[in-house]
């Protein structure tokens, strides 16, 4: 059964593929919930300068042929290394003090996806998920376990040292503080999240996403960003990376869904992810955004917080980002 699926998936992506070549498109986010007076003109700047770096990376590896899988991974890796998002390096807090970080990455054309959550000592979270999705018989790892296959892979370790930064420190300290005085956390919380959606050459499309999860998170919480269906999803003609409240997202099945609206209900790309994103998902209570492509290229980048850092690239190779609503 499982071979027949994989013949089924292979036929409809091969269907899916334009007789020319595509253009490349490259789409990246670096998290909703962005916070107006929180964006000063030195922190814009950093913002600004890294997800410009983070396009341009991936986007070279779309223009030089390679697959789209490729290109999210290396534009993830870049917001990873860089304090100013919840990933990586700039990974929030948990209660006890800890980082955990989660990612997933899904290829569109093979429906091949790999995915960890809740590890501590990963630099590059993304290139762990990759390489369960390449190298393991495996989708999803956790912890400990998956600490232990990156070690057999050759992937960097680091101390929990290198995750430690004084504002992901304070923040920690500040919600601490609410917990005490019973008060609800800032939106921010609940939406540090880097992602990336790409079309390549051939094209196929590819999904990634990695967060650090939510500041003073408790009991080992996971949330949709690891996923497969939640926070990250790709098929032949669409994919999706989330940034939001997670407990949300799982519950909408929330990329998986707009995916299939577009791939079997044939709504347009916009249409299906304002559904899910701005209606669907506030109607239970939560709220965030999405960056998504599908397989002609079109774009979307719901969101229905005061901003999310977003950039895209495409044909013309000119670097495009944005922060705030209107931008």
């Amino acid at each position: 059964m499982k071979r027949l699926s994989a013949a089924l998936a292979c036929l409809l992506c091969s269907v899916a593929v334009p007789a020319h070549a595509a253009d490349p498109v490259l789409v990246i986010h670096g998290g909703a919930g962005v916070i107006r007076k929180d964006m000063t003109p030195a922190r814009e700047k950093a913002v600004r300068a890294a997800l410009k770096r983070a396009l341009r990376t991936g986007y070279a590896r779309l223009k030089a042929g390679r697959p789209a899988v490729e290109a999210v991974e290396a534009a993830v890796q870049v917001l990873e290394d860089n304090p100013e998002f919840n990933a990586g390096k700039g990974a929030v807090f948990t209660h006890d003090g800890q980082n955990e970080m989660d990612a997933a990455i899904m290829d569109g054309a093979t429906l091949q996806a790999g995915a960890i959550a809740g590890v501590k000592h990963v630099r590059n979270p993304i290139t762990l998920a990759t390489a369960v999705m390449m190298h393991s018989p495996h989708v999803f790892l956790i912890g400990d376990g998956a600490e232990a296959f990156a070690r057999t892979q050759g992937i960097a370790l680091v101390d929990t040292a290198y995750f430690r930064t004084d504002r992901r420190w304070a923040q920690l300290q500040e919600a601490l503080e609410k917990d005490r005085q019973k008060q609800a956390q800032e939106a921010d919380t609940h939406h540090g999240t880097v992602g990336a959606v790409a079309l390549d050459r051939n094209g196929h499309l590819a999904a990634a996403t990695s967060t650090g999860g939510l500041t003073d998170k408790m009991w080992g919480r996971v949330g949709d960003s690891p996923i497969i269906g939640a926070g990250t999803y790709a098929n032949a003609g669409c994919a999706m990376s989330g940034t939001g409240w997670g407990e949300y997202y799982i519950r909408t099945v929330a990329a998986h869904e707009i995916c299939m609206r577009v791939t079997m209900m044939h709504e347009p790309l916009a249409q299906a992810a304002d559904e899910v994103i701005n209606h669907e998902i506030p109607a239970l209570g939560g709220d965030g955004g999405a960056i998504l492509v599908d397989d002609k290229g079109n774009i979307a980048m719901p969101f229905n917080t005061d901003g999310m850092y977003r950039g895209w690239m495409t044909h013309d190779g000119v670097v495009h980002v944005a922060i705030l609503k209107g931008d």
